[in-house]
């Protein structure tokens, strides 16, 4: 359901800390949304130095962009307070400043995702549509997660 992008520049994030960031974007959106942990999808890309501009100059400093991709449905101040702990979570574990992250979140109806071969359901039906799939299916989402 989640699929978070986290953009760095190159180097600067160790394996390490890439899998400490992982770890705690899946955890928090679980923990804000109520989402099961193995839909939680974390892709890093690194960009070349000269590769990112940022008010048309080359990036100069040590920012981490992170782009959410979540399913609509969610009130305001829930969304606000996944985004605080997501910068919080990802300040920790890449020990980053938070005034060096920059979090977006951007919504998609239900309706309009498909994922291990299935229509997303509504938030808070979660539940229900799981335990509507077939029994292979379930599983393997299950082996999926943490």
């Amino acid at each position: 359901m989640p699929t978070y992008r986290v953009v760095a520049a190159s180097g600067l994030l160790s394996a390490e800390k890439k899998q400490r960031i992982a770890q705690g974007i899946t955890r928090v959106h679980n923990r804000v949304t109520g989402a099961q942990a193995f839909f939680a999808q974390v892709i890093f890309t690194e960009v070349a130095k000269g590769d990112h501009f940022v008010g048309g100059a080359p990036l100069q400093g040590d920012q981490v962009f992170v782009h959410g991709h979540i399913r609509s449905g969610r009130t305001p101040e829930r969304k606000r307070q996944l985004l605080l702990e997501l910068v919080a979570e990802i300040a920790s574990a890449g020990a980053i400043a938070p005034n060096r992250i920059w979090a977006y979140i951007a919504e998609l109806p239900p309706g309009q995702m498909a994922e291990y071969g299935h229509i997303l359901p509504e938030p808070g039906e979660e539940s229900a549509w799981l335990a509507g799939l077939p029994a292979a299916d379930r599983q393997l989402m299950e082996r999926s997660s943490l």
